[in-house]
């Protein structure tokens, strides 16, 4: 048996914030990001329409990027104070992932986070409150799925908690929202979600019900993603549309090894993180090589890649348009092809060689890692690794 969950009821198109104001409660708690919701007006806008709802509100306000243990457990506390009915969480992946871990803490003050790193070992929820997700970026996803990415900044190390509890009851998907991201940001959720996409069509979990998400949101993004980051508003909107897809269909099919890697890379170096959709772009190529040796993952691979139009006789050669149509990609959205190029070179070598074994091992525990349709061995793991640190190619 298998299952497929996703929110209770999903908003989606220009203005849909609006439907904050037909939300039913006494009183509701907004967990936002660093600003650009405030600045944009959109904070105001979704405080004034839970007003009109006849809602008290109370705010929670500057949810860092990779947001920290510590945070999460700050707004929990907010929360037990304020007892909302409703939580909502605005921005981008770092406050409404947070938001999940608060809910949690919310209702049950005395969990620990060692209780819910592991996989669906979540408590209960919505004995006090329900949760409302709204998106201002395209590519995490989180506003459908059963995921969140919190970062425990002591031991380096980023924790996907995973529960189809924490899945939103409402997901507001407001192109709206979207139109206000920069060029990078746009490029590197865009890339976040072509790799979710991807994995979920290739994981050992796929399904019937998956399969024509992940496929239908891999050629949107294709064709919507470069003119996105040119500044196509149009493109903008459908690419909204199309990360939410490539969601509805990771959380329910899961993903691979591209994302055990890009969380246990992503807070390990002294000289600053990795920014996870970046990361995520420039492991993919790697590991579609790799897990290439698979035949079903390979002969998936041909399909995306017959999929999107791209040229083979062969899955070999179909897997290698498709790689290499990646690779242009990431060319086309100036994100570098390795580590090593990464903002100017900022992780160290020494020092990614030094972690490498412990990293490696980590990926491998990654709660990701499972439903991958190839599991490395430690050996391979830093193999890997190293090929996305230096580019090198994988024939492993």
């Amino acid at each position: 048996m298998a299952r497929f969950t996703l929110p209770r009821d999903l908003y989606h198109g220009k203005g849909s914030l609006e439907e904050l104001k037909n939300l039913n409660g006494k009183k509701a708690i907004i967990v936002v990001g660093g600003g650009s919701m405030r600045r944009f007006g959109f904070l105001d806008r979704a405080v004034n329409y839970l007003k009109e709802a006849g809602m008290e509100v109370a705010l929670f306000e500057n949810v860092e990027p990779d947001p920290s243990v510590e945070t999460v457990m700050k707004g929990a506390e907010k929360m037990r104070e304020f007892e909302p009915d409703w939580i909502i969480s605005m921005g981008g992946g770092s406050p409404i992932d947070a938001a999940k871990a608060m809910w949690a803490f919310y209702e049950y003050p005395d969990t620990t986070f060692e209780d819910l790193i592991t996989p669906f070992s979540f408590p209960t929820l919505r004995t006090k409150a329900r949760f409302c997700a709204i998106p201002s970026t395209s590519g995490t996803a989180t506003e459908v799925t059963a995921f969140s990415v919190i970062t425990d900044y002591a031991k380096g190390i980023k924790y996907p908690l995973a529960d189809f509890n924490i899945t939103p009851d409402v997901a507001i998907v407001d192109p709206d929202l979207a139109e206000t991201m920069p060029q990078k940001l746009t490029a590197h959720t865009g890339m976040d979600a072509m790799t979710h996409a991807i994995e979920a069509y290739v994981s050992t979990l796929h399904c019937d019900y998956t399969d024509p998400l992940a496929l239908h949101a891999i050629k949107m993004i294709h064709q919507d993603l470069k003119a996105s980051f040119d500044g196509d508003m149009e493109a903008r909107d459908r690419m909204h549309n199309a990360q939410c897809l490539a969601g509805m269909a990771f959380s329910n099919a899961l993903l691979g090894i591209v994302h055990s890697m890009a969380h246990k890379t992503g807070a390990a170096y002294s000289g600053g993180h990795i920014v996870h959709g970046c990361a995520n772009a420039m492991y993919l190529p790697k590991v579609i090589k790799y897990n290439s040796k698979n035949d079903e993952a390979a002969a998936r691979y041909a399909q995306i890649a017959s999929f999107i139009g791209l040229k083979g006789s062969s899955n070999e050669e179909l897997t290698d348009a498709l790689i290499a149509e990646l690779k242009s990609m990431n060319a086309s959205l100036e994100i570098p092809s390795c580590i090593k190029d990464y903002e100017g070179g900022i992780i160290d070598e020494k020092e990614f060689m030094d972690k490498l074994p412990e990293v490696a091992k980590l990926a491998i525990s990654d709660a990701c890692t499972g439903s991958n349709p190839r599991i490395p061995t430690p050996e391979e793991m830093e193999q890997l690794l190293k090929a996305c640190f230096y580019d090198e190619e994988i024939d492993f």
